[in-house]
C-alpha cells in the first residue's frame, strides 16, 4: 500500500504521524510511503532520516494526498486540506468529528473512510492510541493551569504548592481516566490540595489507596461537585465519552460563583469541553477570560512537548497502520474488532454510533457500510 505523511498545519502543531523508525518498518513490511518535506523537522526528524528509513520526500501536501490510499496523521483534517482528500482514502488520525459539523460534513461527501485514533479499542475496551496523549495532555494540565494562575494571565495569583505559613491551591479534577490520573500525580507533586472526582467508586477508590490521605476523592453528584469547583483555584476537565461530546458540567452559573480569577484547563475541548463557555483556543493565544474565570482551551495540548507526544503516539500507532496496509481496510477492521471500533465515517455513512446520535446523522454499522461500499464498486 501507498501511506502518505503530510505535515500538520494546524496552530504550532509540530507532531508528526510517523517516525523514521515508522517508516523502515513500513518499508520492511514491502509498503510505499511518502513523507511531506519537513513534517518531522521541527522535532528533530530530518528528511534525510526519513529518506535513509525508505521514505521518499514529497514536495507538498498536495503530492502527498494525490499518491496516498492511505494518510497517516496526528490531528483532524484542517479546511486548507479538504480540497486535497479524494475518495476511497483512508484517513488514519485522530478525527474529532462531533464538534466540527464543516468536517464531517467534507468527510461524508468525499467519500473518505476514517479511521480514528480515539475510538480505536484493545481486548480490555480500552482506547490505546488516545491513552498515550491523554496521558501527556494530563501531565501538562496543572503546569499550564499553574502558569494561567499567574497574575500577569488574568489569574488570581495563587501559588499550586504554597508556601510556609500559606495553604496550598485547590485543585478540582473532574474525570479519572489517563487524563485524570495522569494529572493528579503532578498536581500532587506539586504540593497542590487536590479533590478528584469520577462517575464511580472504583477508579476513585484505587487511587485513594495509592496516594494514602494525601488526596480527597468523591463520586460526582452534581451538588458535591458545584461545591467543589466554586471553592477550586484550577479546574482540570478530564471527561471522555469515547467519539460523543463532552457532558457539559460547568454551567455558566457555577462560573460566577468561583472566585474571579481561578482557571478552567478543559483538556477534552477537542470534544466540546466540559464548561458552557468553554471554546477552542491555540498554542498563540491560549486562554480568554469569561465570567472572570481563565480558560485553557489548547485542543492540541500535547504539541507543546511534540517530540515527547511523537514518540508516545507513534509508538502505539504503528502496529495498527502495519494491520491497515498489509491486510487493506475491510480485512483489517474485520479481523479486530477494535479496530473497526475506529472506523467512524466510511464512504458517506456514519458508522459511529456515538458520532451519529451526538450529530443527528443515520447510523450504519461499520461491517455493513464496508459490505455495501464493495457491492457498489
Amino acid at each position: 500500500m501507498k501511506l502518505g505523511v503530510p505535515k500538520e498545519i494546524k496552530n504550532h502543531e509540530y507532531r508528526v504521524g510517523l517516525t523514521p523508525a515508522g517508516v523502515h518498518a513500513l518499508t520492511l513490511a514491502g509498503h510505499e510511503v511518502l513523507v511531506e518535506t519537513n513534517a518531522g523537522a521541527r522535532i528533530g526528524f530530518a528528511d534525510a532520516d526519513y529518506a535513509t528509513a525508505g521514505a521518499r520526500i514529497a514536495a507538498s501536501a498536495a503530492e502527498v494526498y494525490a499518491r496516498a490510499e492511505m494518510v497517516v496523521k496526528v490531528k483532524e483534517l484542517q479546511s486548507a486540506e479538504f480540497p486535497l482528500t479524494r475518495p476511497g482514502q483512508i484517513l488514519y488520525a485522530y478525527q474529532h468529528f462531533a464538534p466540527d459539523p464543516d468536517l464531517l460534513q467534507h468527510v461524508i461527501d468525499s467519500g473518505l473512510s476514517c479511521v480514528a485514533y480515539e475510538t480505536v479499542t484493545d481486548a480490555q475496551g480500552e482506547l490505546p492510541l488516545l491513552a498515550p496523549m491523554s496521558r501527556v495532555a494530563g501531565r501538562l494540565a496543572p503546569q499550564v493551569g499553574a502558569w494561567a494562575l499567574q497574575m500577569a494571565n488574568g489569574g488570581s495569583g495563587v501559588l499550586l504548592g504554597g508556601v510556609a505559613g500559606v495553604p496550598p491551591g485547590k485543585v478540582v479534577i473532574v474525570g479519572a481516566g489517563n487524563v485524570g490520573t495522569n494529572a493528579l500525580q503532578i498536581a500532587v507533586g506539586m504540593g497542590a490540595q487536590v479533590t478528584l472526582f469520577d462517575r464511580g467508586i472504583d477508579k476513585i477508590a484505587a487511587l485513594d489507596r495509592i496516594y494514602r490521605g494525601r488526596i480527597a476523592t468523591a463520586v460526582a453528584d452534581p451538588l458535591t461537585l458545584e461545591r467543589a469547583i466554586a471553592d477550586a483555584d484550577l479546574v482540570i476537565g478530564a471527561v471522555l465519552i469515547p467519539g460523543k461530546l463532552s457532558p457539559k458540567c460547568i454551567p455558566r452559573a457555577l462560573l460566577r460563583k468561583m472566585r474571579p480569577g481561578s482557571v478552567i484547563v478543559d483538556v477534552g475541548i477537542d470534544q466540546g469541553g466540559i464548561a458552557e463557555t468553554s471554546r477552542p483556543t491555540s498554542h498563540s493565544e491560549p486562554i480568554f477570560v469569561e465570567e472572570g474565570i481563565v480558560h485553557y482551551c489548547v485542543p492540541n495540548m500535547p504539541s507543546a512537548v511534540a517530540r515527547t507526544a511523537t514518540l508516545a503516539l507513534t509508538q502505539a500507532t504503528l502496529p495498527y497502520a502495519l494491520r491497515l496496509a498489509s491486510l487493506g481496510l475491510r480485512r483489517a477492521l474485520e479481523e479486530d474488532a477494535g479496530l473497526m471500533a475506529g472506523l467512524q465515517v466510511h464512504a458517506g455513512r456514519v458508522t459511529h454510533a456515538g458520532l451519529a446520535e451526538d450529530t443527528q446523522r443515520t447510523f450504519t454499522p461499520p461491517a455493513e457500510a464496508l459490505a455495501q461500499a464493495t457491492q457498489n464498486t
